[in-house]
């Protein structure tokens, strides 16, 4: 099989992997999707070692396997809270998602995402474990943008960042996005963060 033939198949699995675990945590399945996992893993190591000379390939294997690294560390954890009994959500006040449509993902190389927008207060999460200053910065935003709208509830950083983290790996999952961009919204004197997902 051709090694671009190999990415379309394993940019598809990984999709189709990412639908099979939503549906196994929103318990529509009873098994995780083990076969499908070693499938996209047995992929991804195939040409792992693989001198890659095309450079637009090259980029969207490494886009890919990150990808796919991120998700299967947030499949990992959701697990392991569900096998210990933990909840899977967590739920805030004047937290909201819109649930945009997103087309499907080119088949050409992906174009690199900015790292942190700044136009219009918005801020971009690639990946919602690690990218701590952004959210640091969009936490900062909401508790001053709380303040001057005279809501005097604190919100501690830690739930803050769970409930942002949560929120976009949904949207990273469900819509097969690269990133999330979050806006803060203010309206009738409440504060809201709105999220889109960025292809």
């Amino acid at each position: 099989m051709a090694f671009a033939e190999d990415l379309d198949l394993l940019d598809q699995s990984i999709r189709q992997l990412q639908i099979e675990w939503e549906k196994f945590f929103a318990g529509v399945e009873r098994k995780p999707p083990s076969e499908l996992k070693a499938r996209v893993e047995a992929l991804i190591r195939r040409n792992f070692d693989a001198e890659i000379r095309n450079n637009a390939e090259r980029f969207r294997y490494q886009s890919l396997t990150a990808r796919y690294n991120t998700f299967n560390e947030l499949w990992s954890k959701r697990l392991r809270a569900l096998e210990e009994g933990r909840p899977l959500g967590i739920h805030g006040p004047h937290l909201h998602a819109h649930a945009a449509a997103v087309s499907p993902e080119p088949k050409t190389a992906p174009q690199a995402v900015p790292e942190t927008p700044r136009r219009g207060g918005e801020v971009r999460l690639h990946d919602p474990l690690h990218d701590n200053e952004a959210v640091r910065e969009l936490y900062q935003s909401f508790v001053e943008a709380r303040r001057q709208a005279g809501e005097a509830a604190a919100v501690k950083f830690e739930s803050f960042r769970k409930l942002i983290g949560q929120q976009a790996s949904r949207i990273l999952t469900e819509k097969g996005a690269r990133a999330v961009d979050f806006r803060l919204e203010t309206r009738d004197g409440k504060v809201s963060l709105k999220a889109k997902p960025v292809r």
